[in-house]
């Protein structure tokens, strides 16, 4: 749409003129910047070593730290055509990506929803666990996934993990990047990606990413624009200080949305199938996204061993949409007319503000002639969220009996909406202070000990009903590391489970926080000179009141109750190179699920696939290294929820390049490259298919 692309191609041009004039200052009549000896400056270095805090605040390498850690980087999502959240969390070893309506999606490991996530190591627990939309990549270095336990990362969670998404920053020379690329269901997207240092000794830089995407969906009547830009600003103040500045903006729009999915169990118990193009929705549909994200780092350098990292971060997020459910009737769906399924419409609108704040300092120190590291840390956080409704005309069509399914998107007229009334307040505070150490008991035998206390305060109103509840706890980890060797490194780890839920019973009311425990050991190996590095773990662990839908009320909304659920597994990955032209990640896990309380043995959480497994190879021809080739895919066991399954399958992608220029590529890409039919996802006993075969052509300017 005209006003939107407007806005991107103004904010890309605004970026490369403020850009362009400090390029040219750098620039000598050479053509290479000034800068020398840039080791010297504390901010270039920072940015050569970057690194994250892992699953334990403290700056250890991922063999170090004694959980199992993924990470997807910027060049496998771009390679592989992942410009989403979701198709980069597909490359992730054992993360179950659900996507159980067009704009709303879960992630789950090890058995359970991943409730929180990160941005650059901060952030607040994710109500349910749900992503509304989808977020574009291009501002991403990497995302690390740590599963397990993970509370000493964000004061309360559960077993599944973190999800942490690592910020682009400014690069220690100028480069830039530009990309185009058209697709299946005319879908094109356009992409730039610019960074150039301010100063002739590079201690201010600044980076600018922005991209637009647009296309229509396999899905009747579905299509998707996506706008996305985002800068950022690091420079060096005084002799030991940094400050880093940037701020993001996402626009998202779908048309011919489905809210609930397609229905697959027919009254007489069979299953029913569907074109593969199958939907609920109608044309008048939609779901808009707007999404603000901004922050400030100051970093600070006392002597050789120790720094105080103080930071803040925004989110704003509105929201506003028009949808239509379709759901069963008390005599199911008729396999032989296709009746029996019943309207539902919706306007809604929502906005939630995020606020957070933290204090760290950590660092080196001597004892009993050995080097231990210690973190401490602090940090305060407050998110708002309002939502309301536009009611629907109850004299609609829209209500009531629907047209044999599949009918067609333009069956049914949009009804007329009321005023806008509230329904939903929610204010969420989270206070916490944590401390980790890794202590050096010998050369080759490490522990680290932690423990973080949280308050969490959630208060405001649901459809009438206000609530205030305060909750206070401290959870403790432990992990120990043995080195058996300079390449194979043991570990095993303990922590705390400490998880308040969202989802509320029979009477509307909350349910208490979900507790446990997680334990893990494992043993990570390198090999061909660390180039490869390999982990193998089993886990397992014990949650209490963990809240699962047991029932629908007259409105056919989820009623929860909390239930004792156990979950254990082996974890196996290998991730890194094989020799100079051939990149590897291989993954794979088995889990089990028992249900300790209501939920009988395997059948706990059918949904959840007990065995999966991924691959990602990605090379270059051996004596034409301009031609570069890669496949990966996803394998998951059988699934099923109620008279409703899906079988095991893989899902199988492609792509293949050539450099027809030193500074330019050409690529495409193919999806489901066997054409695979699937359900996405059976987690509410519905869902849609995966999208069929598919091609992306893409061509890459670096400059």
């Amino acid at each position: 749409m005209p006003a939107p692309r407007r806005t991107l191609a103004a904010c890309v041009a605004m970026a490369l003129a403020l850009a362009a004039p400090a390029a040219s200052v750098l620039a000598g009549e050479s053509g290479v910047p000034a800068a020398t000896e840039l080791d010297a400056v504390l901010v270039v270095a920072q940015r050569a070593s970057r690194a994250s805090t892992g699953a334990t605040n403290l700056d250890l390498e991922i063999k170090e730290t004694p959980q199992s850690i993924s990470v997807v980087t910027a060049e496998q999502m771009h390679l592989f055509g992942a410009d989403s959240v979701n198709e980069a969390l597909r490359l992730a070893t054992g993360v179950q990506v659900d996507e159980w309506e067009t704009n709303r999606t879960s992630y789950s490991s090890r058995g359970f929803d991943i409730l929180n996530t990160q941005i650059d190591g901060v952030g607040m627990p994710n109500s349910w666990g749900i992503a509304t939309g989808a977020f574009d990549t291009a501002g991403y270095e990497k995302v690390e996934v740590i599963r397990g336990a993970n509370g000493l990362l964000t004061g309360v969670g559960n077993a599944a993990g973190t999800i942490n998404y690592v910020r682009k920053r400014p690069t220690n020379a100028r480069q830039g990047n530009v990309g185009i690329s058209r697709g299946t269901w005319d879908t094109t997207r356009v992409e730039l990606d610019y960074s150039t240092p301010f100063t002739a000794d590079a201690t201010w830089a600044g980076r600018v990413v922005a991209a637009h995407e647009d296309g229509d969906s396999w899905l009747r009547a579905n299509s998707n624009q996506r706008d996305f830009v985002y800068g950022v600003v690091d420079g060096q103040v005084g002799a030991n200080g940094t400050l880093a500045l940037g701020w993001s903006y996402q626009r998202a729009k779908s048309d011919g949305i489905m809210w609930g999915a397609l229905l697959f169990a027919n009254n007489d118990g069979t299953q029913a199938q569907w074109p593969t193009s199958a939907t609920t929705t109608q044309d008048w549909t939609w779901w808009n996204t707007t999404n603000h994200t901004a922050f400030v780092e100051y970093t600070h350098r006392l002597g050789d061993a120790w720094q105080l990292k103080a930071a803040y971060n925004y989110r704003r997020a509105t929201g506003d949409d028009r949808m239509f459910y379709a759901y069963e009737g008390a005599d199911g769906l008729d396999p032989e007319t296709g009746l029996g399924l019943y309207g539902y419409p919706w306007g809604g609108a929502d906005a939630s503000t995020a606020h957070l704040g933290s204090l760290v300092l950590d660092g080196r120190f001597q004892w009993l002639g050995r080097e231990h590291e210690l973190v401490l840390g602090a940090s305060v956080s407050r998110s708002d969220a309002d939502g309301w409704e536009y009611p629907a005309d109850p004299a609609s069509p829209a209500w009531g009996a629907l047209p044999a399914f599949p009918y067609p998107t333009d069956a049914i007229p949009e009804p007329a909406w009321g005023e806008r009334t509230l329904y939903s307040v929610l204010d969420q505070r989270l206070k916490r202070v944590f401390g980790a150490t890794r202590i050096a008991l010998t050369d080759r035998f490490k522990a680290i000990l932690g423990a973080n206390f949280a308050e969490y305060r959630r208060s405001g109103d649901l459809a009438g009903t206000a609530f205030d509840q305060t909750t206070r706890h401290t959870s403790p980890y432990a992990g120990f590391t043995f080195d058996f060797s300079d390449q194979v490194l043991g570990y095993v780890s303990y922590s705390d489970l400490y998880q308040p839920q969202d989802q509320v019973d029979a009477d509307d009311r909350y349910l208490d926080p979900s507790k446990g425990v997680n334990y893990e050991a494992g043993v990570k190996a390198s090999w061909l000179d660390d180039r490869l590095l390999a982990t193998m773990a089993v886990f397992r662990a014990d949650q209490k009141n963990l809240a699962t839908p047991v029932g629908v009320n007259d409105l056919g909304t989820y009623i929860y109750a909390g239930v004792d659920v156990e979950s254990r597994g082996v974890e196996l990955e290998a991730t890194g190179r094989i020799n100079d032209h051939l990149d590897v990640v291989v993954g794979y896990t088995a889990l089990e699920l028992d249900g300790l309380d209501g939920l009988d043995g395997d059948d706990t959480y059918p949904w959840v696939p007990r065995r999966s497994a991924n691959l990602l190879l990605a090379g270059r021809v051996p004596g034409y290294e301009a031609f570069s080739w890669g496949v990966g895919g996803r394998w998951q066991g059988r699934i099923f929820n109620g008279t409703v399954s899906q079988d095991s399958h893989a899902v199988l992608n492609a792509y293949a390049a050539w450099d027809f220029l030193p500074n330019a590529t050409v690529r495409i890409n193919a999806g489901n490259i066997g054409d695979e039919k699937y359900i996405n996802t059976l987690r509410y006993g519905a869902g849609y298919y995966g999208a069929p075969r598919n091609y992306t052509l893409s061509l890459d300017w670096r400059f």
